[in-house]
């Protein structure tokens, strides 16, 4: 049985690690246990399995891996404007399914392609981007 940490189960389940650890501390995550100071956190089906709670609103956390890939790609417009404001806005669009995130460097940690498609653009209307699959985990940084 393959078996994760806390990072990677929150990026898993898209929220972030302080929520992984206080499920953790609830004793919430179906067969986790301690190693040392290192949570071991066992996938069931590809997926990190929560013992959802009695009482209050249902969890927001993902139950399935995400379906369509993430895409990265860099908003020229920013660029410009950094550029002409002499300013340091991130610039770099990490698209994932649901949420998008601007920042200033990405760590690709796994398979990706780069597709150029001036035809058939995305929604945001890049027609030039890096495709990641969903499984590869994504590290983005912002620098202040």
């Amino acid at each position: 049985m393959l078996v994760i940490g806390t990072t990677e189960a929150a990026y898993m389940l898209g929220i972030n690690c302080q929520r992984v650890r206080q499920l953790l501390a609830e004793r919430r995550v179906k067969g986790a246990y301690k190693d040392g100071r290192e949570w071991k956190i066992p996938l069931y089906k590809k997926m990190v399995d929560i013992i959802p709670g009695t009482r209050g609103p249902k969890g927001r956390w993902r139950h399935r891996l995400q379906a369509r890939p993430t895409y990265i790609h860099v908003n020229k417009h920013i660029i410009d404007s950094n550029r002409n404001r002499r300013e340091n806005q991130p610039v770099i669009k990490v698209d994932r399914a649901k949420h998008s995130k601007y920042c200033h460097e990405v760590e690709i940690t796994g398979p990706c392609r780069v597709v150029y498609r001036p035809h058939q653009p995305l929604c945001s209307g890049a027609v030039l981007w890096i495709e990641v699959e969903q499984s590869t985990r994504v590290i983005t940084k912002l620098y202040g």
